[in-house]
């Protein structure tokens, strides 16, 4: 097989495209051979060896792969499944990859590889922290930050498929159209709008019952500002670089949550439950609810620059590696 592995820690450039022996099978895993690989913002932390989980050199980066079981040791997932599957010690950079059964999902008929790559972890992601962690009901307010992004992109679609109204931010009024296209019913340009300000207005002073912040640094410090009584912060990553201290005084005297959500942890302690995620994600793409937000499908070859461009929050929703473009 061959895969991008990096030899060391550093930007995408670090990652050479080279043969690699073919991992063995063990009892209970499939072998995939890759059509799509979906590239996420900690693809890119991973690769500069800044991300909660810190690889041993050479690694291969990539979480979320989509494609067909060539080999296989489960039986309720023989030769020729179409499946994604999402890798806990990544590898998805690849044309093959082993998969365990407790993360790997048979995919409903029809459904396009580059589609099932993009709604593994950030869609189980949104769906747990809202559902499972903020305990979100109908009619909430949910205030989702970076909305235009991978995992922000399927927390708007979730909370307004829930019955929730959604108020976005983005970086850009491009970003924040895009929002709106998504279903948010407000989208705010934080880079010349307070959201602060723009989220009490439209809560009549309440503020956000639900708070969804993959950004952390000055974005969760001001986000305090404008959660509801009783309301919750759910704090799925620090793309901003800083991880922010949450304030137990204040968070005493308003009566609010912050509560964490990482999908690592999830997937090991809690299969049944991510399994169960999965699922209903299943249900509600075939209900039309959600459908993932692609912005570009490139080759494999072009993994650096696509992984650059992320880095750079250049793109919108997902970017999707395809073996055979």
């Amino acid at each position: 097989m061959h895969a991008w592995r990096g030899h060391s820690f550093g930007s995408p450039e670090i990652l050479v495209w080279e043969e690699v022996d073919d991992p063995p099978l063990a009892e209970g895993e499939v072998r995939i051979e890759i059509a799509a690989s979906a590239i996420n913002f900690p693809d890119v932390l991973f690769t500069a060896g800044a991300h909660q989980v810190k690889p041993t050199p050479p690694f291969i980066p990539g979480f979320e792969v989509a494609g067909v079981v060539v080999e296989s040791r489960a039986p309720s997932l023989p030769p020729g499944t179409r499946v994604a599957a999402t890798l806990p010690g990544s590898g998805g950079y690849a044309t093959h990859a082993i998969a365990g059964p407790r993360t790997t999902y048979a995919l409903p008929g029809g459904m396009p590889f580059e589609d099932a790559a993009a709604l593994t972890i950030t869609y189980q992601t949104g769906y747990l922290a809202l559902h499972r962690r903020a305990r979100m009901r109908p009619g909430d307010t949910v205030l989702v930050h970076a909305g235009a992004g991978g995992v922000g992109s399927a927390a708007i679609q979730l909370a307004r498929a829930a019955g929730a109204t959604v108020i976005a931010t983005a970086g850009g009024e491009q970003k924040a159209a895009v929002c709106r296209a998504l279903g948010a019913d407000v989208a705010i340009d934080y880079r010349r709008e307070d959201f602060v300000a723009i989220v009490k207005d439209r809560t009549a002073g309440r503020g956000a019952d639900i708070i969804f912040d993959p950004v952390g640094g000055d974005v969760f410090d001001q986000s305090t500002k404008c959660v509801a009584f009783e309301g919750r912060i759910v704090v799925i990553g620090f793309a901003s670089g800083r991880f922010p201290a949450a304030r137990a005084n204040h968070m005493l005297v308003k009566n609010y949550d912050v509560l964490g959500f990482y999908w690592g942890t999830y997937s090991r302690a809690e299969p049944a439950v991510t399994r169960a995620a999965q699922d209903a994600l299943y249900a509600m793409v075939g209900q039309g609810a959600i459908k993932p937000l692609i912005s570009a499908a490139l080759p494999m070859a072009e993994a650096k620059a696509a992984m650059t461009a992320v880095a750079s929050r250049a793109t919108t929703g997902k970017v999707v590696l395809l073996a055979k473009p």
